[in-house]
């Protein structure tokens, strides 16, 4: 008989042992269930800008190619053996100046027996007239001195402007480029010699489309930028417009612009890619974003709009304590362990140990500052947008947005409608690291 009570009194507290664990198992999912469906993912931080009016300055935009007002290959004019260079690479000359002098012997030798005929010549003429006016001379003499006279003059001039030719004078005040030529090489008529650029004013060519032909005006603002130098709107080379071709081009339908530019620094090189952008007059009260801030998709253009969440959103009821989260299934079993507490201890033990810690939970959460939590939470909603016109970096924006928005600037790629962000604009992801760091 006592080994029948002692075997039946083990087989109960195994019982109650397996009810217990079961129990702590059914409760611990129960928890960890409610845990989750509670959880709210944690805000994504995004970087915003306020829309606002402000003033807009549109333009026409083109690429270009420099080129100098003043710039000329130089070549000579007759030939002849290079008998001195008076000229180095990337020199200053000044308008006038002798920049090579071919063989000239031949030419000078010959002027020089032109310049004793000419003499000669004009004595005899002083001779004629003298007789003629004693009346001793015909006027057939007369004639015929007067004439030989003007001959040998004219030779004497022609025979100077072939000397001349034996000289490369700059046109111009300029800089010139590399030599193209040798001491002693024979050159013909027409080779060229070396370049001659004024980079002091510079020109630049340009084109438009015919539908923005009657925006341009002689004596508009034109503006250029270097390649490579920001693209971005730094664009330091001001000038203006010069000439507008009257003529479309019937293949291409462009128009061609003609602009000048002071090269005060040289930095503007005859052949240079530049981007060139004519300002309009300026609009105000236009309604701009970074052009970061839109994204273009197959159903369209569309931005991301910070705005506070709703009630239901804002988040969910706090988490209940730990006995408010046991199921209904464990009750039964505690109640049932009640006669036999000292048997289901361990099971007891571990429902404290959890519950303790639930109320620590809570009471970290409870002292978190009052500010932290009433602050409102954001979330975002995806708002389709008209875009306009483009200018150094930003967009206009026709409708869809009003003033006072907020939109987000940067990350859209991992953003979706409703969800939870923090807004930082410590970064502005429109400027480069160097610039904040300098800033």
């Amino acid at each position: 008989m006592k080994r029948f009570i002692s075997i039946t009194v083990i087989l109960l507290l195994l019982a109650l042992v397996c009810v217990g664990v079961v129990g702590f198992n059914l409760f611990r999912d129960g928890a960890i269930k409610q845990y989750f469906a509670t959880m709210k993912p944690p805000a994504t931080t995004v970087s915003t800008v306020v829309v606002k009016p402000s003033d807009w300055t549109p333009g026409v935009e083109a690429i270009g190619t420099v080129r100098a007002v003043r710039g000329v290959d130089l070549t000579v004019e007759t030939s002849g053996i290079v008998k001195d260079i008076l000229f180095h690479a990337n020199q200053k000359v000044p308008v006038d100046s002798v920049l090579l002098q071919l063989d000239d012997a031949v030419e000078r030798a010959d002027l020089a027996a032109a310049k004793a005929q000419s003499v000669s010549d004009e004595t005899a003429l002083e001779r004629a007239v003298e007789l003629q006016r004693r009346g001793v001379g015909t006027d057939a003499t007369l004639d015929t001195a007067q004439a030989a006279a003007s001959a040998s003059a004219a030779q004497v001039n022609k025979l100077q402007a072939v000397l001349d030719q034996k000289q490369l004078t700059a046109p111009f005040a300029g800089t010139v480029g590399i030599p193209k030529i040798d001491l002693g090489q024979y050159l013909s008529p027409g080779s060229a010699v070396v370049t001659l650029q004024d980079l002091d004013t510079m020109r630049v060519d340009f084109t438009v489309p015919e539908q923005q032909l009657p925006l341009l005006k002689i004596g508009q603002t034109v503006r250029l930028g270097i390649g490579g130098s920001g693209g971005g709107g730094d664009m330091p080379f001001a000038g203006a417009i010069r000439g507008i071709d009257p003529k479309i081009d019937a293949s291409s339908r462009l128009v061609s612009v003609r602009g000048e530019v002071a090269n005060p620094d040289g930095k503007l090189t005859p052949g240079q890619f530049v981007q060139v952008r004519v300002e309009l007059p300026q609009e105000k009260n236009i309604l701009s974003l970074p052009q970061t801030a839109l994204t273009s998709s197959l159903y369209g253009d569309f931005v991301f709009v910070v705005v506070p969440a709703k009630p239901a959103e804002a988040g969910a009821a706090p988490p209940a304590k730990a006995e408010d989260q046991k199921p209904a299934a464990d009750k039964p079993a505690d109640d049932a362990a009640k006669p036999q507490a000292e048997a289901a201890k361990p099971a007891a033990d571990a429902t404290k140990s959890t519950d303790k810690a639930a109320d620590k939970a809570a009471a970290a959460d409870a002292g978190k500052p009052a500010a932290e939590e009433e602050k409102p939470a954001l979330v975002l909603s995806q708002v389709f947008v008209k875009p306009g016109r483009r200018n150094d970096g930003m967009v206009e924006i026709v409708e869809g947005i009003k003033t006072g928005d907020e939109v987000v600037t940067a990350g859209q790629n991992r953003l979706f409608n409703g969800m939870s962000v923090a807004v930082d604009n410590t970064i502005d992801p429109s400027k480069s690291a160097n610039q904040q760091a300098q800033q």
